[in-house]
């Protein structure tokens, strides 16, 4: 248990190209492991020395591009001679079949072009739109069948796009939420994300009160962008393992926020906060992205809400326990949640084992955000019951 918890944090490290922590990791679980010392004439199984990570880590420096490339091969060959117990690769390779309900399509404007792929429920008119943003090294077949978000988005009538980073844009195929070229409103990826939500609105006459967007990570990070510059576009946020709008400006700042520390970061949010309803997960565990981004989260969004009730509980689900606080506005009910989920790494909560950086036990991340998005909305059963009603 005590190694799979080290490569599960290694393999976290490779997934945020950072090969140095990976290193450091698996060298000490090798050191605790009880395996006989490689013989001299061996090459090491890793080139990183544990006194250089140490004191890149004290200085808070990111390697170099040369040594993240030869560092990121030999850490990965590293995992798989360890017999890593998480085969990403086996998990991009999800392959979820084109049907009539889950289309591959394409999407072109000004700012840039992703392919995407767009869930449709077998209701006559979908009731909203749910936009799910997959973490780095993720795709959206992966992130889909992760989730499991087309089955409970068909019991609630709810149309799901997964759009597609590409490695072009990205060598780990990362949303780049860091980069101010794509934090802004007009162009970049969040002006690219936001025409293909209008584009799949305006197909299937989504209702504007029910358009909402969540992600993963990465995915989750850029959630936080969409919703900081397109409130007018998303009324409610989902962000599991993710970090607030602007806490990087670059690749290294993006490393800082990662670690936690951009607790002293400007006012992103120009004194408005964050505008649309907010519901945010984090396990306590995470090694990858601390949690004390989703304290940063939570602050953002009750700043702009005004004056409110905070409901602070303890619950147990899916075998794990899950501080949860809620914030209630006294114009919008249930404005701000937040769950910390206590020994859950970094990873979608309640997740399907079939999709990468899924951990099945605790509370069902799917489900909630779908609950806390349609919250207060009628459904469609309601609102025919509300015109049967009129008519008589």
């Amino acid at each position: 248990m005590k190694h799979a918890t080290a490569i599960g944090r290694a393999l976290d490290a490779v997934r945020s190209s950072n090969p140095l922590e990976a290193t450091r990791l698996i060298q000490e679980a090798l050191r605790g492991s009880g395996r006989p010392e490689a013989h001299a004439s061996e090459p090491p199984l890793l080139t990183f020395h544990t006194a250089e990570t140490k004191r890149r880590n004290s200085e808070e420096l990111r390697p170099s591009k040369s040594e993240r490339l030869a560092g990121l091969g030999k850490t990965i060959a590293a995992l798989h001679a360890f017999r890593s117990p998480v085969d990403i690769e086996s998990h991009r390779r999800v392959s979820l079949p084109e049907s009539p309900n889950f289309t591959k399509r394409h999407f072109v404007c000004a700012s840039g072009q992703r392919d995407f792929r767009l869930f449709v429920p077998a209701c006559i008119k979908p009731r909203g739109l749910i936009v799910m943003l997959h973490g780095c090294r993720q795709t959206a077949e992966d992130f889909a069948a992760g989730t499991n978000m087309n089955a409970i988005a068909e019991a609630h009538d709810l149309l799901v796009a997964y759009p597609c980073q590409t490695s072009a844009a990205n060598t780990m195929s990362c949303w780049n939420w860091f980069r101010p070229q794509d934090q802004a409103r007009l162009g970049g990826e969040a002006a690219i994300i936001a025409g293909l939500t209008q584009e799949v609105c305006a197909e299937f006459d989504v209702p504007p009160e029910n358009i909402f967007v969540a992600g993963l990570s990465a995915g989750g990070a850029m959630a936080a962008v969409l919703g900081s510059t397109y409130p007018d576009l998303y009324s409610a946020v989902g962000i599991h393992s993710g970090l607030p709008y602007k806490s990087a400006h670059d690749v290294n700042s993006a490393f800082a926020a990662m670690r936690g520390q951009n607790r002293n970061r400007p006012d992103a949010s120009g004194g408005d906060g964050f505008r649309p309803r907010l519901i945010v997960f984090h396990g306590s565990a995470d090694q990858t992205v601390d949690a004390a981004n989703a304290t940063l989260l939570w602050n953002d969004a009750v700043r702009s809400k005004g004056q409110g009730e905070v409901l602070e509980l303890t619950v147990s689900a899916g075998g794990r326990t899950a501080d949860r606080r809620i914030f209630s506005a006294s114009t919008n009910d249930s404005s701000v949640e937040q769950w910390i989920i206590h020994g859950s790494g970094h990873a979608w909560s309640g997740g399907n084992p079939s999709g990468s950086y899924t951990d099945g036990d605790g509370p069902d991340a799917s489900a909630e955000m779908i609950r806390f998005f349609l919250a207060g909305r009628p459904s469609c059963a309601d609102k025919k019951l509300k015109r049967d009603g009129d008519a008589s």
